[in-house]
């Protein structure tokens, strides 16, 4: 044995082959990593997030092996492994002599706060260093914003595509003569162009599952352990990412927003897994979205929507996270705290919008971005559920969710927990964006065009509802303005009704 070790620590979501850690092989450097009930225990996980998040953590660990380097894995089930980060660490610095502590930069407040504690008690040296994934450094869009008043993701992005020259002509202007095309890209889907087939690889990982369910590790939703297809490794991302800029992005600009009961993929790119557990790096996303728009197979309007979300909204969400956490996971400005109904875990609802997107959710750990935030952040928010409950609910469900970018998403821009400190008004609808967007509506137990009554669709007194309780806070927002104006041409009698009939909707959330 050396007479000292350099330990690196490598997290779940870390799984960055490129790494500049891995250019040379030491043999004074043992790299660690760990599946630990810590974090398939800090909330309700789905089962194939845990699956994909262990399955592609070993698959690392065999890389870098190959490769030569020194690695220690502690699995789920080894005796060994004390189920927390500090307890594992403590064991590995006295059993292999270690002189140094290394370890990338962590994504997660908690983490971060965990480990930059754990350093602060040791004897050695102690070191973070980036994971050399993002754009921008956490702090970045803090110190862009520190002399405005308020934080808005467009002035971001704008400064974002300048500074990496992205969708820029020669002279520092955005092609095409504007910076943002998203009122092209708000088409429902007509059921084609065909949604493309799945393009990732399944593998078979129900020896990992058992070992999971054994090791007494809880979750919820379809485990789908025989026939798992999120991402193993970065050469399986990267061939996900040629596939969805062939086969899905020239039409995933038009319907990007669109939902339908008989597609749950449309043409999104699913490539969230690999890009938040560090598989593929952003650049390149970009880069090959970039080189299919000047190739002239897909549009700009397409190419600039699909790369905003990458260098505009991901970026941004992340220096949001960073600069308002610890604080931030209280918010709760209009005080809601209705428990979860039961149908959130399990899909079962009459109302067909909200069993689909679910039902997805648990089928398949993902649902996109309209799903997410119109179909079931919609409808938490004009419920008034406990916004930390839906938080971690969507924590747990999506296998692209880490607290980063997970956190600001549900509380500011879905819940609008913060008051408006991320969206500039809350992102409610009533049943018309829902069957504008989709075919959810068709053949619903619920009528779209009822507000009152038993078969009403629910979000329609909701919608009114929230807003007539809520005008304190939300009538002088001049975004809102339309709506308290039409608010206030309804008599006393049709709002007195609609809010009898939220009231007991919303006593009555489980038997929806």
């Amino acid at each position: 044995m050396s007479p000292g070790t350099t330990l690196r620590l490598i997290l779940g979501d870390q799984l960055n082959p490129r790494h500049t850690w891995f250019e040379q092989r030491r043999d004074d450097v043992l790299y660690v990593v760990m599946e630990m009930r810590q974090e398939t225990d800090y909330v309700l996980h789905h089962a194939q997030k845990v699956l994909a998040i262990f399955a592609a953590m070993r698959e690392l660990a065999r890389q870098l092996r190959a490769a030569g380097h020194r690695v220690l894995y502690l699995t789920i089930d080894d005796p060994d492994n004390r189920q927390s980060l500090p307890d594992n660490l403590d064991a590995l610095l006295l059993r292999f002599n270690v002189r140094a502590f290394e370890y990338q930069a962590p994504d997660e407040w908690r983490l971060d706060a965990q480990l930059a504690a754990y350093a602060r008690r040791q004897s050695i040296p102690c070191r973070m260093v980036e994971s050399e994934h993002f754009y921008t450094l956490r702090d970045d869009a803090a110190r862009l914003f520190s002399t405005r008043k308020q934080w808005v993701m467009e002035h971001f992005y704008r400064h974002m595509r300048v500074q990496h020259r992205v969708l820029i002509d020669g002279a520092g202007r955005p092609v095409g003569g504007q910076w943002n095309f998203d009122h092209d890209n708000r088409k429902p889907w007509p059921g084609l162009p065909s949604e493309p087939a799945d393009f990732r690889t399944s593998h078979d990982h129900s020896a990992l599952w058992q070992t999971i369910v054994s090791a007494g590790v809880n979750s919820f939703g379809e485990a789908n352990a025989a026939q798992l297809a999120w991402p193993l490794n970065r050469a399986e991302a990267l061939q996900q990412l040629d596939a969805f800029i062939e086969k899905a992005l020239p039409h995933f600009g038009d319907f990007q927003d669109a939902m339908s009961h008989g597609a749950w993929r449309i043409f999104h790119s699913l490539l969230s897994f690999a890009l938040n557990t560090k598989m593929l790096d952003p650049r390149e996303v970009v880069a090959k979205a970039n080189a299919a728009w000047r190739a002239g197979r897909v549009s700009l309007a397409t190419a600039e929507g699909f790369i905003r979300q990458i260098v505009g909204w991901r970026e941004y969400i992340r220096g949001f996270y960073w600069a308002h956490m610890p604080e931030y996971v209280e918010q709760n400005v209009f005080g809601h705290a209705r428990a979860l109904p039961g149908w959130i875990w399990n899909g079962q609802t009459r109302m067909r919008c909200l069993a689909h997107a679910i039902g997805q959710s648990l089928e398949h750990a993902y649902a996109h971005h309209i799903q997410r935030l119109m179909v079931i952040g919609n409808f938490a928010l004009l419920a008034g559920l406990d916004p930390a409950g839906v938080h971690r609910w969507y924590l747990g469900v999506y296998v692209d969710a880490f607290e980063w970018v997970e956190l600001p998403n549900t509380l500011g821009m879905s819940q609008f927990a913060d008051g408006g400190l991320l969206a500039t008004k809350p992102y409610v609808s009533s049943a018309a964006y829902i069957d504008r967007m989709s075919d959810y509506c068709k053949g619903c137990h619920y009528d779209k065009k009822l507000r009152t009554g038993e078969r009403a669709c629910p979000y329609n007194s909701l919608y009114w509802d929230f807003f007539a309780r809520h005008a304190g806070k939300l009538s002088p927002n001049p975004r809102l303005g339309m709506v308290y104006r039409q608010l206030a041409t309804m008599d006393e009698a049709t709002r007195r009704s609609l809010q009898e009939r939220a009231d007991e909707l919303r006593n009555s959330l489980d038997r929806l």
